[in-house]
């Protein structure tokens, strides 16, 4: 069983090599497994014990399923789309000389030599121009296009081959001899089936081509791009869809936000109003109003799923020095005292029981108290949608690195701490005290 569902991680990973692509997948799932696609721009009629998603910017999605009476509150998983990597400038290239490179910037923050030597290519998404306006279309270049080469150790003159790698001047693909005549835009207009000039706009990203695989001594560890955070992503999806909403008063919301490692501060980002918008016409539609709706946000709560890092094998001073979480020890529970996760004693006291109850392993994680940690999800949504939260994922080593590692248990206990997630149902009784119906 752990196998099997870290086999369909990896495939789901190798499936989605932007943010667009992911949610493509997602919808593709989401529509295979009977739920209907609703559009932000139309009237929505939601019906009791039915199932919608409903994307934003082809690089968010939120879906859920509506109970057969009227909710009591909302269940939400929030993760992200997105991983960090190169952006592709307007223009594509730079020139001159022997080589043809393309032009980018990183995009969030990565470990910039695990970028080279690898074999990459790129996708995203392009607007096409059209007779009534503009339509848009993903694009991947299935193949092994560019690689970042590094500097010989004869010529670096630093001991190992270490040195600074400054992106403006040593993270720039290789993508063609000086002499070529096909430049990336006719690479990109024959993969979408179009004349050039009907290009009109581009989100195109460099991605980590190498497959994930399992390994290990007894094939416990899994290496990928990507697996920050498509590991939560993933895991949540299923246990949103395998999750029994049968009997229950609760709205299940399954949330994936675009433009987390960059901040979230965009129309589709955790910041943004998008998941405030759909819990407001959820509640809408089923015939309740504004002071109902803040009924139901006071009994709801939210997973916001991001992965951790676990202690390094070789640099465990690295880590809080009682608090050392590792690979396939279970689900972590993230906690920081300026709130850049947003667990407290009621959403740690609260997920703690309903993993308790499903006998799933949980460990805790927070940096050691010198080092700044990165924010996530929960902390953000918040600031519109103010729901008791706590901050989770799984142990990984190498996190923003273009290849990743982490546990091959561990994808199975996130799937069912959530799986058990969704299937609670909370009251908010008095300030401090909440009924759990697991």
């Amino acid at each position: 069983m752990y196998k099997q569902t870290t086999d369909r991680l990896i495939k789901f990973i190798a499936d989605c090599p932007s943010s667009y692509h992911t949610i493509q997948t997602i919808s593709n799932q989401l529509t295979a497994s009977g739920f209907t696609e609703l559009s932000e721009s139309e009237n929505w009629t939601l019906s009791a014990g039915n199932k919608y998603f409903v994307t934003r910017n082809l690089s968010s999605v939120i879906a859920f399923k509506i109970p057969e009476e009227l909710p009591s509150g909302f269940m939400l998983s929030a993760s992200h789309s997105e991983s960090p990597c190169f952006k592709i400038k307007p223009g594509f290239t730079l020139g001159g000389g022997s080589y043809v490179r393309l032009n980018t910037e990183r995009y969030g923050g990565m470990i910039y030599s695990s970028w080279l030597d690898r074999p990459l290519s790129v996708a995203g998404r392009i607007t096409v121009d059209t007779d009534s306006g503009i339509k848009t279309q993903l694009i991947n270049i299935d193949r092994d296009l560019v690689v970042i080469p590094n500097v010989a150790i004869h010529l670096s003159g630093k001991p190992g081959g270490g040195y600074e790698l400054k992106p403006a001047k040593d993270l720039f693909p290789l993508y063609g001899s000086g002499s070529t005549k096909t430049d990336l835009a006719d690479v990109i207009s024959a993969e979408a089936g179009i004349r050039k000039d009907r290009i009109l706009g581009t989100d195109l990203f460099l991605y980590n081509r190498n497959h994930g695989s399992t390994w290990g001594s007894e094939n416990e560890f899994f290496s990928a791009p990507r697996i920050d955070d498509l590991q939560c992503a993933f895991c949540t999806l299923e246990a949103f869809i395998e999750s029994v909403s049968d009997n229950l008063s609760t709205v299940s919301v399954y949330c994936v936000f675009d433009n987390e490692e960059v901040g979230s501060g965009t129309k589709q980002g955790a910041r943004s109003t998008f998941l405030s918008d759909v819990l407001h016409r959820i509640a809408f539609s089923l015939g309740l109003d504004e002071s109902e709706y803040i009924k139901l946000i006071s009994s709801s709560m939210m997973l916001s799923a991001d992965n951790g890092h676990a202690v390094h094998p070789n640099s465990p001073e690295l880590s809080d020095p009682m608090i050392q979480p590792v690979i396939n020890g279970g689900v972590i529970i993230k906690y920081n005292a300026n709130q850049k996760y947003t667990t407290d004693a009621v959403s740690d006291g609260i997920f703690r029981k309903i993993c308790k109850n499903a006998d799933i392993p949980v460990q805790e994680y927070a940096n050691r108290s010198d080092l700044p940690g990165g924010s996530t999800l929960g902390n953000l949504s918040a600031e519109k949608v103010s729901v008791n939260t706590v901050d989770i994922g799984l142990a990984q080593l190498a996190m923003h690195s273009a290849y990743e590692t982490a546990g091959v248990l561990d994808t199975e206990y996130l799937k069912q701490a959530v799986k058990a997630f969704y299937s609670a149902e909370i009251y908010a009784k008095n300030s401090g005290e909440y009924i759990i119906n697991l």
